[in-house]
């Protein structure tokens, strides 16, 4: 079992024919902490972190629009609106406010720390404190482009091809794919659990799953860096925790904190001794980052 046993599986219609999955742990009367994945993941990701702080927080961990056990909707719109982070954000508000909180902590790695950056600024008032891990943001990344982003995040370039492309290509062998991603990106391959494994694997292995992730890169490409060009010089105002792993691909390519000091007012950040995985790899570096900055 992955998590204890008080964590419990619910969904929730957020908006129209949109189900989110989330698990949590139901500790109402402690601050709670959403936690969002990231790509090719789903919620379990966090099992490491969730069991550790289980008893410090109202945990909750959902499955992101197009993942997991949430709702995939079939999108053929090139507006790719249905993914954009705007919509993926209001999915996990409703949520937050469906479980009765105006006010919450916030982590996200990967695509999940994407959705929270557009969420620090459409709803700034009701994140307390938001940590985002591993990225920088995608609004600097494009306009920074160069070979060694090209290379290492080729799949940024790949996943967005339009007329089905990747679905097809990856609908071939998504296995494949998807383990490829988890070693490539990680430092330690022995570092994943089995069950989390078979559970990302499950989560993407029908066509319809690999569309709705395409999609959410599509929107990235899209109408992502639409929105973010509208409020460029709106940044972040509530305290702002970077993570990131000092064997991955950012640390090579970025100065994380600088990069980030134009989009946030108020920061800190340290890389961790990991690669991409920061929860799975170097968890108990994660908890002890969590437990000084959420309080």
């Amino acid at each position: 079992m992955l998590f204890e046993k008080n964590f419990k599986l619910e969904q929730l219609e957020v908006q129209e024919d949109i189900i989110i999955n989330f698990r949590h742990n139901d500790n109402y009367g402690k601050k709670p902490l959403l936690l969002l994945h990231g790509f090719p993941q789903t919620h379990v990701m966090w099992h490491h972190i969730a069991n550790e702080l289980n008893l410090n927080y109202h945990i909750v961990c959902p499955d992101l629009r197009g993942y997991g056990d949430s709702s995939k909707p079939n999108s053929k719109d090139e507006s790719h609106e249905l993914y954009s982070k705007k919509n993926m954000s209001k999915d996990i508000i409703t949520l937050m406010k469906h479980l009765g909180y105006d006010k919450f902590f916030a982590a996200g790695h990967d695509r999940g720390a994407r959705v929270l950056h557009r969420m620090t600024k459409d709803y700034s008032s009701m994140i307390e404190k938001a940590c985002m891990l591993d990225i920088v943001p995608t609004d600097y990344m494009f306009k920074n482009t160069n070979q060694d982003f090209a290379t290492g995040y080729y799949h940024w370039y790949f996943l967005i091809q339009p007329n089905d492309l990747p679905e097809n290509m990856i609908a071939g062998n998504p296995k494949y794919y998807l383990m490829e991603k988890l070693f490539r990106w990680s430092a330690n391959n022995s570092t994943f659990k089995k069950e989390a494994v078979d559970e990302y694997i499950r989560c993407f292995k029908t066509y319809e799953d690999i569309h709705a992730t395409c999609e959410d890169y599509r929107a990235a490409a899209t109408i992502d860096l639409e929105d973010d060009e509208k409020d460029l010089s709106k940044k972040i105002e509530m305290p702002l925790l970077v993570l990131w792993g000092a064997q991955g691909f950012i640390e090579k390519t970025y100065d994380v904190v600088d990069v980030w000091k134009q989009y946030a007012s108020n920061i800190e950040g340290k890389s961790l001794d990991c690669g991409h995985f920061l929860a799975e790899e170097s968890a108990t570096q994660v908890i002890e980052e969590f437990r000084k900055f959420f309080k």
